[in-house]
C-alpha cells in the first residue's frame, strides 16, 4: 500500500491548483518544493506592511471566466489595473503604446495624426522583417523604437535587436485611443493580501514538505506514489541528457525607503540603453497601500547559467527543436505528469497555468 495517491514536486500555481485538485477528487497528496516557501514566483511576502512580489510584479488578468471564478474561491482580488510608464533619459511616456503615448512623443491629438506619423515612419521597414528591429519598425516606425523598445529589449535579451527573432514582438499592442490599460481582458486585479495566502488557502488540509530536492532522490520519493505531477525543468529531469535549454534570469534588487511614494506608480519601464535595470517596481500600489514607507525593486536582467532562476524560454528555433525531444522523452514516462513554465518550457501568464492545471486534473479525476 503506498502511502499518498499523488507527489506534486513544485507548489507555484500548476502544482497548488492540481493538489486542491486531487484533494477535492478524495486522493491523497503530498506536495514537495525546493524553495523555503510556497507560490513558487508569485510568492509575495509582507515587509512594512506591504506584500512584495519577490520574483517580479504578478498582475492577474484572464478573459477565461471558470479561472476568474476558481481563483475567487480563494482570495478576494482588487480592482488594480496595469498602467506602466516609460522613462526615456528622463522622458515620461505612456504604456502600452496609445494615443497618450503618440501626443507625448509628438504632440499630436488625432488618431489620424498619429496614424499618418507611424506609417510615414514605418516606410524604413522592410516588407518582410527577418529580425525584432525590423518588425517593431513595421509596427510603430522608427522614434517609438529607438525610444522605447530598442533599449529596454536589447537589456532583457541581453542581445541586439538586430540579432533577436522577431516573433517576439509581434504581438506589440498599438491603439489609436486613449487606453493605457496594458491588458486587454476583462477581469484583472491583484489578491488582496497577497498571492503567498491565495495559494497557501489552495492548499489548506494538504501536507507540504518544504526545502525537498525530488530529483536528488527520485527512487525514494517515487516509490511513495504510484502518479507524480512534475512542475521542474525538464531537462534537468532527464539529467540535461541531450543538452541545456537556455532562458533569460533576473536579479532584483529591493530596499525600504522612508518616504510614502517614490515614483507614483506600480511600474517605471528605463527604456534607455545605458540604465542597468530594465524596470523599477513600487510594491504598495498593487493593493493601493497608505503606508509611511514604501517598497522599491530594481530588476535586472541577466545570463542565465544552471543554479540560476529560470524565467524566460528562449524560445529560438534551437531550443524549441531541443525542447521537442524532451517532450517526446517525457511522453515515455507513464507516472509522471508535466505540467508548468518549467515543463513545458513556455512563458505562461497566471490564468494559463491555472487553466493547464484544471484541465489536467480534469483529465485525471474524470
Amino acid at each position: 500500500m503506498m502511502e499518498y495517491d499523488y507527489l506534486i514536486v513544485g507548489a507555484g500555481l500548476f502544482g497548488a491548483v492540481f493538489a486542491e485538485r486531487a484533494t477535492a477528487a478524495g486522493r491523497r497528496v503530498l506536495v514537495i518544493d525546493k524553495r523555503s516557501h510556497i507560490a513558487g514566483n508569485v510568492y509575495t511576502e509582507p515587509v512594512e506592511g506591504i506584500n512584495v512580489h519577490r520574483y517580479g510584479p504578478h498582475i492577474f488578468h484572464t478573459h477565461m471566466d471558470e479561472v476568474w471564478e476558481y481563483v475567487h474561491r480563494f482570495a478576494t482580488f482588487n480592482d488594480f489595473v496595469y498602467r506602466p510608464l516609460a522613462n526615456y533619459r528622463g522622458e515620461m511616456y505612456s504604456l502600452p503604446f496609445n494615443m497618450h503615448t503618440f501626443r507625448q512623443m509628438w504632440g499630436v491629438t488625432t488618431a489620424e495624426e498619429a496614424a499618418a506619423r507611424i506609417a510615414q515612419q514605418r516606410a524604413a521597414a522592410p516588407q518582410e522583417p527577418q529580425n525584432l528591429e525590423e518588425q517593431a519598425i513595421s509596427l510603430v516606425g522608427t522614434e517609438i523604437y529607438q525610444k522605447l523598445i530598442k533599449g529596454y529589449t536589447e537589456k532583457q535579451w541581453g542581445r541586439p535587436c538586430t540579432e533577436l527573432p522577431p516573433f517576439i514582438i509581434k504581438r506589440l499592442p498599438v491603439r489609436l485611443e486613449y487606453n493605457d490599460n496594458y491588458y486587454n481582458d476583462p477581469h484583472q486585479g491583484i489578491p488582496m493580501g497577497g498571492y503567498t495566502a491565495m495559494v497557501q488557502r489552495m492548499l489548506q488540509g494538504i501536507e507540504v514538505r518544504l526545502g525537498q530536492d525530488y530529483l536528488a532522490d527520485r527512487a525514494a520519493w517515487d516509490a511513495l506514489v504510484p502518479r507524480v505531477v512534475y512542475t521542474g525543468p525538464i531537462d534537468a529531469f532527464f539529467g540535461y541528457r541531450l543538452g541545456t535549454l537556455e532562458y533569460r534570469s533576473l536579479r532584483f534588487e529591493t530596499e525600504v525607503l522612508n518616504q510614502p511614494d517614490f515614483q507614483g506608480r506600480a511600474a517605471v519601464n528605463y527604456t534607455d540603453r545605458d540604465t542597468p535595470w530594465t524596470r523599477i517596481i513600487e510594491h504598495k500600489h498593487f493593493e493601493f497601500g497608505t503606508q509611511q514607507k514604501t517598497v522599491v525593486t530594481r530588476e535586472f536582467s541577466k545570463e542565465w547559467q544552471r543554479g540560476d532562476e529560470p524565467y524566460y524560454p528562449v524560445n529560438d528555433a534551437r531550443n524549441s527543436a531541443l525542447y521537442a525531444q524532451y517532450r517526446e522523452l517525457a511522453q515515455r514516462e507513464p507516472r509522471h505528469i508535466f505540467g508548468g513554465r518549467l515543463a513545458e518550457y513556455r512563458y505562461y501568464d497566471m490564468d494559463d497555468v491555472i487553466h493547464l492545471a484544471l484541465q489536467a486534473a480534469e483529465r485525471e479525476f474524470k
